[in-house]
């Protein structure tokens, strides 16, 4: 695979007064336009998110058929079974890290028809122990053999911010990837 990886708070146009919720909106609504154009399907991997993902992308006549399947493994042993994800993977750092963000992407390519598969893992709170509240990780896989991470550190916003803040990252991270397929057509 060939592998990217970036850091920050996420991509898009998000500012000091719009919020995840509206940005999930936006970033749904780019990318409804661009795959308005293509035929490029999505399979979601999602733990923290519990298939938020997925359900912004059925909730939408236009996103809705470009999702292939969508696999919920909030559990450590549901990453390991239906994904393929490695248990030493899943047990350091209590699933939350690039490994199992990428194993999970690459996990939900291989079980899907999909061009593309997107994952999130990560902590939305409340804190337990050391965890750092608001880490996510993401990792997009495609079928040219591309993986791109992507660490995001939203801070301690609350669960429900944290939430929208990752879904609205992943479907940045879906831009990217209709952008990838409008380029190489």
């Amino acid at each position: 695979m060939n592998q990217i990886t970036q850091h920050g708070e996420g991509q898009g146009r998000r500012t000091a007064t719009t919020t995840p919720a509206e940005d999930i909106d936006y970033r749904a609504a780019e990318l409804a336009r661009l795959l308005a154009e293509c035929k490029l399907s999505f399979a979601t991997a999602e733990s923290c998110t519990g298939g938020q993902l997925a359900a912004v992308l059925a909730g939408d006549a236009v996103l809705g058929p470009h999702l292939e399947r969508g696999f919920v493994v909030y559990s450590a042993d549901a990453k390991c079974e239906l994904l393929g994800v490695g248990r030493d993977d899943v047990e350091r750092c209590e699933a939350v890290n690039s490994d199992v963000a990428a194993a999970m992407a690459e996990g939900a390519l291989k079980n899907s028809r999909a061009d593309v598969a997107i994952a999130i893992t990560g902590f939305c709170g409340p804190r337990q122990g050391d965890e750092e509240v608001g880490l996510v990780h993401l990792a997009s896989a495609d079928r040219a053999g591309r993986l791109v991470q992507r660490e995001c550190h939203f801070g301690e916003l609350g669960r429900r911010r944290v939430l929208d803040s990752a879904v609205a990252a992943a479907l940045g991270m879906m831009i990217d990837a209709a952008n990838d397929s409008a380029r190489n057509r």
